[in-house]
C-alpha cells in the first residue's frame, strides 16, 4: 500500500529541518514514543540504524529505522522495519511563499506476512490516519512548540 500526504507548516524550512532532524525532538511529535536506541552508523546520517520503541494503548511496538537517503534540509528517507511489515518512507521539504515549509510524506507499506497483508487490505485508513497524526503533531511542534510528550 502506497500513499502520500502534504502539509504546509508555518515555519521556515531551516527551522523545520532542524526540528525534524533531532532525535531529542521525536518525543514532541511522535505520540507513544518511549525510547530510541542507537544501533549502528553515525546517528542521523545515511546508513545509520536505530531502534525506536512505542507504547500504543496496551501494545508495545518496536521498529528499526535505517536512513536510506539524506539531503537536508530537503530530503530524508528511511525504512522502518517492524514485525511482519516494512515501511519505506520518503520525506520531502520545500520552502514556500510566506517563509513556510511544504512537507510531502510518501509511505509504502510492505507486508511480510499474510496477517499484515490482510490488515493492510482491511484497515488501510489506520495507517494513513497515523501518518497524518504525526504530520499534524509535527506541524504544531514546529509552529508553536506544542508537544505531545506526556512526561
Amino acid at each position: 500500500m502506497k500513499y502520500s500526504f502534504d502539509i504546509i507548516i508555518k515555519a521556515p524550512l531551516d527551522i523545520c529541518a532542524k526540528k525534524f532532524n533531532s532525535t531529542e525532538n521525536m518525543k514532541h511529535w511522535q505520540r507513544g514514543l518511549v525510547a530510541v536506541e542507537h544501533i549502528s552508523g553515525i546517528p542521523g546520517e545515511f546508513g545509520a540504524k536505530m531502534k525506536i520503541f512505542f507504547k500504543m494503548g496496551n501494545r508495545q511496538l518496536s521498529l528499526i529505522e535505517t536512513i536510506t537517503h539524506k539531503n537536508f534540509p530537503h530530503e530524508f528517507h528511511g525504512i522502518y522495519a517492524a514485525e511482519n511489515i516494512d515501511n519505506h518512507q520518503e520525506n520531502h521539504f520545500s520552502a514556500t511563499s510566506g517563509n513556510h515549509t511544504k512537507w510531502t510524506c510518501t509511505n509504502e507499506f510492505i507486508p511480510l506476512s499474510f496477517k499484515m497483508r490482510l490488515m493492510l487490505w482491511l484497515m488501510p485508513n489506520t495507517f494513513k490516519k497515523q501518518t497524518l497524526r504525526y504530520m499534524r503533531d509535527f506541524k504544531s511542534f514546529a509552529e508553536k512548540e506544542i508537544s505531545v510528550c506526556v512526561n
